[in-house]
């Protein structure tokens, strides 16, 4: 959420936002956004500078930026599936049965993250809430 909120902002490095603007716009607790931030700034994901002009801002264009590797930071991707019947309970020489559909919805989840850039939040505007 913090790194769309900052793609949405996106022009360059100019517009920097604080750990407060981010978790305010996604309504967010400020603490939990902020050791995000600094996460993402150890994974050169984000750029961050102190001071009253100061703030956070996308290290890279965010067509540069694919959501799988965002979500690798945080995430094991590669131990997504899971079988009904336990973990280490299947495989492909003796599958359950939704073995195989469950390797391809994983692989299909893989697919659409690194096939999905930043660049799609790039001067979005959300409809207002009710």
């Amino acid at each position: 959420m913090a790194m769309s909120r900052l793609a949405e902002v996106y022009d360059g490095g100019e517009t920097r936002l604080s750990s407060k603007d981010i978790a305010k716009a996604r309504d967010l607790p400020q603490p939990n956004v902020a050791k995000l931030l600094v996460s993402l700034s150890q994974c050169d994901l984000v750029k961050g500078a102190p001071g009253p002009t100061g703030g956070y801002w996308l290290a890279r264009p965010p067509q540069e930026i694919s959501l799988y590797e965002i979500v690798c930071q945080f995430e094991k991707l590669t131990e997504r599936v899971y079988c009904p019947f336990g973990k280490n309970s299947c495989d492909s020489a003796a599958p359950c049965p939704l073995h195989q559909r469950l390797v391809e919805l994983d692989q299909q989840l893989i697919d659409f993250l690194q096939e999905s850039s930043l660049d799609v939040f790039v001067g979005f505007q959300r409809a207002p809430t009710k």
